[in-house]
């Protein structure tokens, strides 16, 4: 096509636009040789960079993942990922029905055979990353069998895995195994994955519109295959793909134009396909339409703490509140998709919204030691039993039981969410550099700079401790930027660089850049101070949470555990309360924050924080029993009294926790008037 003299397309406009406002201001230079900067957003990184961007004509992203077992977990998140291993996804083979090797569609190389669908690949991406992350040579032997098994199910006409999903066709399934594929050749480079992905990539192409993602999760889901298709284009360049990305978008559920599902694991999903797909467009206005989505969904039913929403299987309206429950899926998914969209965008707010998820709500859905789940969990939940909750919670059923052989979905997909997590701790950033993206004990090793190898100790207790001390160790010195996020909730950040101060006014919600030529020893050192925050929650009555920067408090309950099923090996529980647990908080309302003592237990942090006794860091609170906030006749908690109120109740002290300690805990409470 020829276009007028001094034409310039909408997409050349958007990204020279982008490119502008991400553009960073000139380092400010420091006596002690380090330059630093505060950043909204990040520059992109290069397509020629050590770990390059999107190819042309794709539009440059300003993160990228490291490769698979570049970033290594250390002290409790290590202990997490071992409890992972030693529980039950790391067995599942020994627990679920579906992950049987015999006579299993997916590793069968006619594609016949049992248990085709979803839950052997939504296991295998987390246990395959899980094997890489600890190097841990049974899982990744065993991961190496299934994949290889799915690798042989590929046909003449590139379709792979069970040929009962070749009708429709339903290609949900196989975005989640092509997950576990890619992990494998991260990991190891193995030159049969890009092949066999191309060759499917053609068969999609082959597959007629009316019946490309048709209906159901695939259609919903969309965006999991986009994703997959940008990372085989990035790697091969072939032009074709990005027709394929292009009849991946439009035969996708429009997330662009609204909120077509109100299903909780569709939404934690589909909301971030617009985002994807403007790295296609340069069009901002899809990353618009991201935002819009989740702020549709969580000004309608995530007004509660721990980053989740009510969805105790679909949102539904009158039913918002703290009891409300999320699928432990459901998080998993939501953290998978912020870890991506901080990628795309830079936007820290991403990462800030995976640890609230992450440290609030994810640790709560199973027990402390790993070896068992459960399908839903709310903010406010004081009996985790086998009683059928429905309708006040949608599904039917045993849904609060912690079981490792029930919850069929959530037992095999939860297996990615510590694994993912860990790998999208650290990030390549432009200039060859590295970005601490989320925040926990860890190691990493990257090339950077000229191609320098450099490891970052990363030492810390957070979320429970307030400083991140990072120890540099390059090959030899060289430069290169190191990117910092300063989460939302923090005011008064403060960098040193080998015991000096960086130069630097950290600002919450931004990315503070320091440059200089590193050497072996460096020590840069983050302190994020936190503050007591009393939140109000006006669409649950004007009813409050208490949290301190990135950890929400939940009120300390005693639990009583009784075995009600499983084998000796892997057995279920119910939880009870052993304490009261309906209490209004009495608080200042001058400045309510002030009402409450913090303290932190002696010595150092338990190998498994998320636990009552093991909670390292305590709130001492003053609060009344409120004699009508009682439990439900099937045990869950009732609904929440609006606040202010009066009770007549003594007033107590009372102890929070943090609510990601609690399987048993009361997290939004109503205020008490005195």
């Amino acid at each position: 096509m020829t276009y007028p003299k001094g034409f310039i397309s909408a997409a050349a406009c958007a990204a020279f636009a982008l490119a502008c406002l991400l553009a960073p201001s000139p380092p400010a230079a420091h006596a002690q040789g380090t330059g630093a900067r505060v950043v909204d957003r990040l520059a992109p990184v290069s397509e020629k960079g050590i770990y390059p961007g999107n190819r042309a004509p794709l539009l440059s992203v300003p993160l990228v993942k490291l490769p698979l077992g570049g970033v290594r977990a250390e002290g409790w998140l290590l202990s997490e990922l071992q409890l992972e291993r030693d529980g039950f996804s790391g067995h599942l083979t020994e627990i679920s029905k579906w992950c049987r090797f015999a006579g299993n569609a997916w590793v069968s190389p006619t594609g016949k055979g049992e248990f085709g669908w979803e839950e052997v690949p939504y296991w295998l991406r987390g246990f395959t990353d899980l094997g890489y992350v600890l190097d841990d040579k049974r899982i990744i032997n065993e991961s190496n069998k299934w994949t290889d098994g799915v690798l042989s199910s590929q046909d003449s006409t590139g379709y792979f895995g069970p040929a009962a999903n070749r009708t429709g066709p339903d290609i949900w399934p196989n975005m989640l195994m092509l997950s576990a594929l890619r992990s494998r050749y991260e990991a190891t480079g193995d030159t049969r994955i890009i092949p066999s992905m191309l060759a499917y990539a053609r068969w999609l192409m082959t597959v007629p519109l009316d019946r490309y993602l048709p209906d159901s999760w695939q259609k919903w889901r969309g965006g999991d295959n986009l994703d997959h298709i940008y990372w085989l284009y990035n790697r091969t360049g072939e032009p074709w793909l990005l027709d394929l990305a292009r009849v991946n978008h439009e035969r996708t559920a429009d997330w662009t134009g609204g909120i077509p599902t109100w299903h909780g694991v569709n939404l934690c999903q589909g909301f971030r396909e617009p985002a994807e797909y403007f790295q296609q467009t340069g069009d901002r206005r899809y990353v618009q339409a991201t935002v819009r989505n989740y702020d549709s969904i969580m000004s309608a039913y995530g007004q509660v703490p721990g980053g989740m929403f009510g969805a105790d299987e679909n949102a539904r309206p009158g039913y918002s509140g703290p009891r409300q429950a999320a699928e432990t899926c459901s998080m998993v998914e939501f953290m998978h998709s912020d870890e991506m969209l901080v990628a795309i965008t830079g936007d820290p707010v991403w990462a800030d919204r995976c640890e609230d998820v992450a440290f609030n709500s994810l640790p709560a859905s199973m027990t402390p030691d790993l070896e068992g789940l459960h399908y839903l969990t709310a903010p406010n939940m004081i009996q985790c039993d086998r009683t059928n909750k429905a309708p006040m919670l949608e599904n039917g059923g045993k849904m609060l039981y912690f079981d490792p052989y029930y919850h069929r979905c959530c037992q095999h997909n939860v297996a990615f969410g510590w694994p993912y997590f860990t790998e999208n701790l650290w990030m390549a950033s432009a200039g060859n550099g590295l970005a601490a993206v989320l925040y926990a004990p860890s190691k990493v090793t990257a090339r950077v700079g000229k191609g320098v190898q450099v490891t970052i100790t990363e030492n810390t207790g957070y979320p429970f401790t307030d400083e991140i001390k990072f120890t540099l160790a390059p090959e030899r010195e060289t430069a290169f930027p190191l990117t910092l996020r300063i989460p939302g909730w923090c005011a008064r950040a403060s960098i040193t660089v080998n015991g000096e101060d960086a130069g630097v006014k950290p600002r919450g919600g931004k990315w503070t850049i320091l440059e200089r030529s590193w050497k072996k020893g460096d020590v840069v050192k983050l302190e994020l101070p936190p503050e007591l925050d009393v939140r109000v929650w006006k669409m649950s009555g004007n009813t409050v949470s208490v949290s301190r920067g990135p950890l929400t408090y939940a009120l300390k309950i005693g639990e009583r555990w009784e075995r009600s099923g499983g084998t000796d090996t892997w057995p279920a529980f119910e939880v009870f309360p052993t304490t009261a647990w309906n209490y209004g908080l009495v608080a200042d309302p001058a400045g309510p924050a002030r009402s409450f003592e913090v303290v932190r237990k002696e010595g150092p942090l338990d190998p498994q924080p998320f636990t009552p006794g093991h909670a390292p860091l305590e709130l001492r609170a003053r609060a009344k029993r409120v004699a009508a906030w009682k439990q439900e006749a099937n045990g869950l908690i009732g609904e929440i009294p609006a606040s202010p109120l009066r009770a007549a109740a003594p007033v107590e002290s009372v102890t929070l926790i943090p609510m990601g300690c609690e399987r048993l805990r009361v997290s939004v409470f109503p205020t008490i008037i005195q």
